[in-house]
């Protein structure tokens, strides 16, 4: 049976009645930068847009204004989709009740088939009611209580970043910590019992007690394995030296 995932490119962002043309080059450039391609606008003709502002706020992700696609209603832009998320603070008997977050939206569309679209509102109100009954699900981003409305770019930015964690396979980057595997940890910790073994820690029985204390203390260290080869080596230099 074959099964399907979504991938990063399934991911469209589509912006609703925005106000701030700043706005829009802000998304793009957050777009952009989390490997985001597809802008959607709907009803932005009550908003002429102020071009040099859009793409000063762009910064090098001026194709994506370009190859937006532009939307007289919520309903045409995500037609294609199957599955639509509507981004929303606000609760109520006329809202949706149930609401993810970034990360468990980001984790939930892993295991759906694209294409997908989140839906984000007009900078000062939000989602109409009739947008939002359009969306299959809503999210929200926690906030604080004395601020709980963020910019419009800053929440597609924290979106992207979540779908970009989630969605693509990540390369490894020189110097980033990782956590060191739990598979490799025994072997590690062998390697370091067999060297205190050499210097005579074990004259009376206690490395097999040893043994399950070292693999619980490096594990929640969080070692990278860069980190537990040079415990090891001390161990090793130290064994050597006594011989």
């Amino acid at each position: 049976m074959l099964i399907l995932f979504m991938l990063l490119n399934d991911v469209k962002i589509v912006l609703c009645r925005v106000a701030e043309p700043g706005n829009i080059g802000a998304a793009c450039r957050a777009m952009k930068n989390m490997g985001l391609a597809e802008l959607r606008l709907v009803n932005n003709d009550t908003h002429p847009l102020d071009l040099d502002q859009l793409q000063a706020r762009a910064v090098h992700a001026q194709d994506i204004w370009e190859n937006a696609r532009i939307f007289n209603t919520l309903s045409e832009a995500v037609a294609d989709c199957s599955i639509v998320a509507g981004t929303t603070r606000r609760r109520g008997g006329n809202r949706k009740n149930i609401s993810m977050t970034p990360r468990d939206l980001a984790l939930w569309f892993a295991d759906h088939p694209g294409p997908a679209s989140v839906v984000f509102g007009n900078e000062r109100t939000g989602l109409e009611e009739e947008e939002l009954d359009l969306c299959n699900v809503a999210s929200h981003i926690p906030a604080s209580d004395s601020q709980p409305s963020l910019n419009l770019s800053h929440a597609v930015q924290i979106y992207a970043y979540e779908f970009f964690l989630t969605l693509k396979k990540q390369d490894f980057v020189s110097g980033e910590w990782h956590a060191m595997k739990q598979a490799v940890i025994p072997a590690l910790v062998a390697e370091i019992t067999e060297e205190l073994e050499l210097l005579g820690f074990y004259r009376k029985p206690g490395r097999e007690k040893q043994t399950r204390f070292l693999q619980d203390v490096i594990s929640r260290a969080g070692l990278s394995e860069r980190e537990g080869r040079y415990f090891r080596d001390i161990i090793v230099k130290a064994a050597r030296m006594r011989s």
